[in-house]
């Protein structure tokens, strides 16, 4: 199966952007008009992870938490959601509550953008971001699709 990344934020996916995937702490604020397809747990910070206010202390932490679990088992994690969600060739979304652009430089950062910057790194394959408008978006509701 071929394994392919994107992120973007809950209120702004929408279903033809591929599978939504949770990578957040906790589970969403509202309800969604989508199903989410699993967790992934392998790339998810860690609560204490979130009181980091500095963007490089934060970004220090997660790449070492995500150098711990290892690309071999963050790959395995993902096909194994990808399976069970029948992907085909759709991406896999990793959402979080994020909008980016809503904060002007350098307090726009989020760790779904660290994560495909490692992906990428580790893999050489790019992980797009799906999001990202700058334009305040409401919750999705069940009539936008």
């Amino acid at each position: 199966m071929n394994l392919r990344l994107a992120t973007c934020s809950y209120v702004e996916f929408r279903p033809g952007m591929g599978i939504p995937v949770r990578s957040t702490v906790g589970a969403t604020r509202w309800p969604l008009p989508y199903q989410l397809a699993g967790h992934a747990r392998l790339v998810t910070p860690t609560r204490d992870m979130l009181k980091i206010q500095s963007r490089d202390a934060y970004e220090f932490s997660y790449r070492r938490m995500l150098n711990g679990n290892g690309i071999d088992a963050i790959r395995r994690e993902l096909l194994g959601i990808a399976a069970m969600a029948d992907a085909d060739d759709a991406p896999l979304v990793l959402l979080c509550f994020d909008q980016l652009g809503k904060l002007p430089p350098p307090n726009n950062w989020c760790h779904r953008l660290m994560v495909a910057t490692w992906w990428t790194e580790q893999t050489g394959e790019d992980v797009p971001e799906l999001g990202a408008t700058g334009a305040p978006t409401p919750p999705p509701t069940l009539f936008d699709f």
